[in-house]
């Protein structure tokens, strides 16, 4: 072989180790087997080539091993590739081997998936959580309005954090439960000499049913004393019912004006139909002289008829017209 051929060889080879140190992580491998926790080569390449992350995800495995978990990097790889936290599986897994929680590794990434803090649960699940609900106002029988808020001591239940209602949900709850104890006491006074019945009230409804807690404790952090509603139902009441009969007087009223004005306008109509009329008689007196049906004498009597009738309406109160006197006085 001559020297061309040894160079060639000696190029091939150092070409042969540079690809092969860039496409095999050989630090990760040798991390993972001095750690306890080998990955073979064939399985760091195709991760690679499937363009994952394999400093996380051996890091996460060497870490899982090192705790005592029973883990298989395939199914880190499968749930990275959903899209999910690896990382926080892991030490979420950690966190419940130590607690001595029973909590799967599926069930820790399906948790993940769901969109769902499994690392939190965890947490909440070893240390119990305060949630302090806004305050809720209620009236009791007597009319008198409580307003209360509450402290509720919860922990994570992980075998319901899939599909299971969150903190809203208990808030909600509670609320509920103290609406109802406080509108079914008679007075505000039971309420406020034993808050605690709140409590016992809220807590016997099993309120955390469907929910991905549950409820050790619900404590009255402070009920004070609202307005007087009865108080004030009866005053808007009262003042309805006085619109109500100050409308239908309204309504009298103008009932009472409409007909006055209609029994006028028939007064009026009949003086008119009068008038009418009694101008007609000169011409039917013209008409009986004509014709010879009426002489003077019968004339004159008729005029007498008149003026006696005349006098005797005056003496009596009385106008020609056969409207009283005394009541065109009172409307003068």
């Amino acid at each position: 072989m001559g020297v061309g051929g040894w160079i060639a060889l000696i190029v091939t080879i150092i070409v042969f180790f540079i690809a092969f140190f860039v496409i095999v992580p050989v630090n990760l491998w040798f991390r993972a087997l001095v750690s306890g926790a080998p990955v073979s080569m064939s399985r760091l390449v195709g991760m690679k080539l499937r363009k994952i992350r394999l400093a996380m995800i051996v890091e996460a495995y060497i870490t899982g091993k090192k705790a005592g978990l029973d883990i298989n990097i395939s199914e880190l790889e499968t749930h990275y590739m959903a899209k999910g936290d690896v990382v926080k599986v892991v030490n979420a897994l950690i966190s419940a081997h130590s607690a001595n929680i029973e909590l799967k590794t599926k069930t820790a990434m399906a948790i993940d998936l769901a969109g769902r803090d499994v690392l939190n649960a965890v947490k909440v699940s070893v240390n119990p959580k305060v949630i302090e609900t806004p305050i809720v106002a209620a009236i009791a029988k007597d009319g008198i309005e409580l307003r209360a808020k509450a402290r509720v001591t919860v922990r994570a239940n992980i075998a319901k954090l899939i599909g299971g209602a969150g903190e809203d949900t208990i808030i909600a709850r509670v609320g509920e439960g103290i609406v109802t104890t406080v509108g079914s006491a008679e007075s505000h006074k039971d309420v406020l000499e034993n808050p605690d019945r709140i409590s016992r009230t809220v807590l016997d409804k099993g309120l955390d049913s469907g929910t991905a807690f549950e409820i050790l404790s619900i404590d009255i952090a402070d009920i004070d004393v609202g307005r007087n509603i009865g108080a004030q139902l009866q005053m808007d009441q009262a003042e309805a019912d006085r619109r109500i009969a100050q409308a239908k007087a309204e309504e009298r009223r103008a009932m009472a004006v409409a007909q006055e004005q209609e029994m006028r306008a028939r007064t009026q109509e009949m003086r008119a139909a009068v008038v009418a009329a009694e101008a007609e008689v000169p011409k039917a007196l013209a008409e009986a002289f004509r014709a010879g049906r009426l002489g003077v004498m019968d004339y004159y009597q008729m005029q007498n008829i008149q003026a006696d009738t005349a006098m005797r309406n005056a003496i009596s109160g009385v106008d020609s017209k056969g409207a009283s006197n005394d009541s065109d006085k009172n409307k003068k």
